[in-house]
């Protein structure tokens, strides 16, 4: 009687010890999309459920260099190709996770000699100082059971991560596609640049050698040839920057496509593209979590997270695996293995009970639940940024629209002034350099009209990618639904 009351004491006192998840547990919330009201911000902005990118806008911009650089990037750039291989990672970690879950049976061999010592009990009397064969093959088996599922919650954060890189690598492409259109886009803007830098040359390099012959006839002064000659100066500085600023894009977009330097001097000179009317898809901060290859990405992320937490709780629990083995072991090199008195085995249950662990589990745990935190973090901060971006590039290109309509009529009225300038030179009724100083005006309008045009290119562009970029459409619809 007093053997069993100390038995259960003691089992009282391992069980009272065990370790458990008590107290903790996450505290991140994903965020509800239909929270992050942009009604008011959008308003005015044309709706249509046609509006989503389609997988290859670059081709509605009507520019058949524009489709052959991006389907070369996309063929030839590192990055995506490392962006895949971590894709092909993840997956096997994932298939190792679930191989984990699964019966585990192998077969084992062996042949070993040794000299048996003559003082060691453990060998019949006949071995006891002899040398001999052990040989030994046996077939092992072993289950863990997973009662709780704690190697399935494993599996499936894995596979979630899987998935969540995937996803990453697709979107790694729909970026490539975007930097190469905005590369694109500010090679166009550099020619641009030079083409006013040249005319601005051309009429410095007038105006000075107006200045100078006005100059030798007594009719100028040394400061207005100074002057004429800073300008001829600068506009040259000009000339020099649109050619660098050439070199650079083509340099970028060599880089993008996975070239040497020497691709992008053939690069042809980019057509002006068309950025089209703006339009918004209807419902946006909820549609957008499945058109956005980020946002799709970050989900994966927090239910991998929950998984994660799923099986550092269950590890708190008892567990029971199963364990068999049956073969054949023999001592001596003329004896036969495969004999009935050679075999052996053995076969049965085991319980495991976590008590004292020093922490380890709840150290887990917490981790767990800090990973999980952080995941949901990560995914509320990309959904605000992903509503807000499109509200706010949809306002710079209401802004730059309106700034280019405002150039554009700054434009005609200087056009309108040289003419002016010019006609009255060749009456008779001004001098030579009105007409030169009415250009200049026209040179600035046309800069400024270069900026304002590239930069609505740049910002429908990454409109595009704001709005997801194609993922979501056609093909990449599977990552979305999985």
């Amino acid at each position: 009687m007093r053997y069993s009351v100390a038995a259960v004491l003691a089992l009282c006192i391992v069980l009272a010890g065990c370790a458990t998840p008590d107290g903790l547990h996450p505290t991140g919330k994903t965020l509800d999309a239909t929270r992050l009201r942009s009604e008011q911000s959008l308003a005015g902005v044309p709706l249509s459920p046609a509006a989503w990118p389609a997988q290859d806008w670059w081709v509605g911009y009507g520019d058949p260099q524009l489709a052959t650089l991006i389907d070369e990037a996309l063929q030839n750039n590192p990055d995506l190709a490392d962006a895949e291989a971590r894709a092909r990672q993840a997956q096997a970690v994932a298939d190792s996770a679930n191989a984990a879950r699964m019966p585990q049976a192998e077969w084992d061999a062996s042949l070993i000699g040794a000299r048996f010592s003559s003082k060691d009990p453990i060998y019949p009397s006949y071995a006891l100082g002899t040398f001999a064969w052990g040989k030994s093959a046996t077939a092992n088996f072993s289950w863990d059971l997973d009662l709780w599922g704690g190697k399935r919650a494993a599996w499936e954060a894995a596979l979630g991560r899987s998935r969540a890189a995937q996803i990453e690598a697709h979107a790694a492409r729909i970026q490539l596609s975007v930097n190469v259109a905005r590369a694109y886009v500010a090679l166009g803007y550099a020619f641009a640049q030079q083409d006013v830098a040249a005319g601005e040359l051309q009429r410095a390099s007038q105006t000075l050698a107006l200045t100078r012959r006005l100059l030798a006839g007594g009719l100028g002064t040394t400061q207005q040839e100074a002057f004429a000659d800073a300008q001829v100066a600068s506009a040259q500085q000009q000339q020099a920057q649109a050619a660098r600023a050439i070199d650079a894009a083509r340099s970028s977009l060599s880089v993008l496509l996975g070239q040497g330097p020497d691709r992008g001097l053939r690069i042809a000179r980019p057509r002006m593209l068309n950025p089209g009317q703006v339009a918004l898809p209807d419902t946006l901060p909820v549609n957008l979590l499945g058109r956005r290859a980020d946002l799709v990405a970050a989900r994966w992320q927090v239910e991998a997270a929950a998984r994660d937490i799923k099986a550092a709780r269950i590890d708190f629990l008892p567990n029971i695996s199963l364990s068999a083995m049956a073969g054949f072991v023999a001592v001596g090199g003329s004896t036969s293995l495969f004999q009935l008195p050679a075999r052996t085995y053995d076969a049965g249950p085991a319980l495991t009970l976590p008590i004292f662990d020093g922490g380890r589990l709840r150290a887990n745990l917490a981790g767990a639940d800090a990973g999980y935190d952080e995941a949901v973090s990560h995914y509320n901060s990309l959904l605000i940024s992903a509503v807000n971006g499109v509200a706010d590039l949809v306002s710079a290109l209401s802004s730059v629209r309106t700034q280019i309509a405002l150039e554009q009529r700054a434009r005609q009225d200087a056009e309108k002034s040289w003419k002016d300038a010019l006609s009255a030179y060749r009456g008779g009724v001004s001098g030579p350099l009105t007409p030169l100083a009415s250009r200049q005006q026209l040179l600035l309008a046309d800069e400024r009209l270069a900026v304002l045009q590239s930069q609505q290119m740049d910002l429908s562009i990454r409109l595009i990618d704001a709005l997801g970029g194609g993922y979501g459409s056609s093909a990449a619809a599977g990552h979305a639904s999985q």
